[in-house]
């Protein structure tokens, strides 16, 4: 650091211009062979001669410009030349090189008046996205058609309607507002559109286990029905899916956790041992059943995928019904029943999607004190295993009930224990 300040302003920002220049002009040279550049403008040398030029015409008149404007419209030219004969000789007509070229003349500006963390940021991002011709091309070939389509949904739920919902409580004696309905609805939808994303581009020829893994981040319980399901059918690999189921449910609690943490802190840091003392549990579990049952086994592995859209609009207007529907009951029953009440319907709720209700939970100020909610919490999640255990042995078959039986049993057992804790 010390030599970097002696150096001379100027000169540093010289030598800053011209080696991010011929790095990029050495990518380039990198992605053609050595007949494609006979029929390119230029890589490395030119690619730094046009950043040394723009530096030299950005000093020259850095207040008006205009040498250094002047001098890009001169380059535009050529290069409207060069582009115009590549057309008209060579019929290609790929501009990445000379933008990438008129992004180089720009190089010079942002390192003078720009912090370092930017024009570094430029140059990395055109590094990264000229190396990554070729897998581009190999994911744009795994979207479906209406892909696009879904990830407008998502930015419209997360950036259009999110910032105009009302942050007023719509019912007076309620402490939720439009927001903070949407607000979950958004978390909610960003965590399974994350988990489709991974199962569909990054895991997309995944086994039974990374399956079970990214499944329990979508919906531990449609993971459990499935894996129940497939495991009827394949029975030699039972196993390998209740193993799948054991890292779903891990992954069940460790989303729950996350919410938490976004939604509401205290709580978070209050149930954060708890909750990783169960994920760490669950693992084991998965970890004792692969060791125990799997591993060693080399044979194909095929399972039902959740390549389903999570961002329905029906599936998002479900959800925030819900979540009405829970902020209402759940105010009811502590107004009317107090501790008990929400302690009996913590337990019921365990037969549905529990999210709406923990979220509800988590945002709302209720006249009860957190460590009644984390009780109502866990209670809640007892009882969902519960349901999902139910589920896995009426649809699987014996061996798979048993192992289901166990696996589940010894969580929520742990699960149960914790919440003697909590009291």
């Amino acid at each position: 650091m010390e030599f970097v300040d002696f150096l001379p302003e100027k000169l540093l920002q010289f030598i800053l211009v011209t080696i991010f220049s011929l790095i990029i002009g050495l990518a380039l040279r990198r992605l053609h062979s050595e007949k494609e550049e006979m029929r390119i403008f230029g890589t490395d040398r030119t690619f730094t001669f046009i950043g040394i030029l723009g530096y030299l015409l950005y000093i020259f008149d850095p207040e008006t410009m205009i040498p250094y404007l002047g001098g890009g419209l001169v380059i535009s030219g050529f290069l409207a030349i060069y582009y115009w004969n590549k057309i008209n000789n060579l019929e290609e007509f790929g501009i990445t090189t000379i933008v990438v070229a008129l992004i180089t003349y720009c190089i010079p500006p942002l390192v003078i008046t720009q912090p370092a963390w930017l024009y570094i940021l430029v140059v990395v991002t055109v590094l990264i996205f000229t190396e990554m011709k070729k897998s581009f091309v190999e994911v744009s070939r795994k979207f479906d058609k209406d892909e696009f389509t879904t990830l407008a949904k998502f930015l419209a739920i997360a950036g259009v309607v999110l910032p105009i919902v009302p942050n007023e409580p719509f019912v007076p004696f309620l402490d939720i507002t439009p927001f903070n309905i949407w607000l979950a609805v958004v978390v909610i939808s960003a965590i399974s559109y994350m988990s489709y994303l991974l199962r569909k581009f990054v895991f997309r020829d995944a086994g039974i286990l990374i399956s079970g893994i990214l499944g329990g981040i979508y919906s531990s319980t449609a993971t459990t029905i499935i894996m129940a399901r497939k495991s009827r059918k394949i029975k030699s690999d039972v196993p390998r899916y209740a193993t799948a189921i054991m890292l779903s449910i891990a992954m069940m609690y460790l989303r729950i956790l996350v919410l938490m943490f976004i939604f509401n802190l205290s709580l978070a840091m209050m149930l954060l041992p708890y909750f990783l003392l169960l994920v760490f549990f669950s693992f084991g579990v998965a970890i004792f059943y692969h060791y125990r049952y799997v591993a060693g086994e080399d044979r194909p592995e095929d399972v039902e995928t959740f390549d389903k859209n999570p961002l329905e609009f029906k599936v998002a207007m479900i959800f925030t019904l819900l979540f009405v529907a829970f902020s209402f009951i759940t105010h009811f029953v502590i107004e009317s029943f107090g501790l008990r009440g929400l302690n009996i319907l913590s337990w019921v709720v365990g037969v549905t999607d529990i999210d709406p209700f923990l979220l509800n939970l988590f945002q709302g100020k209720f006249s009860v004190s957190s460590a009644a909610i984390g009780m109502a919490t866990m209670q809640a999640i007892i009882s969902n295993n519960i349901i999902k255990t139910a589920y896995a042995s009426f649809i699987a078959g014996p061996k798979m009930r048993m192992m289901v039986l166990w696996g589940l049993g010894a969580i929520s057992l742990l699960n149960g224990i914790l919440v003697l804790f909590i009291m």
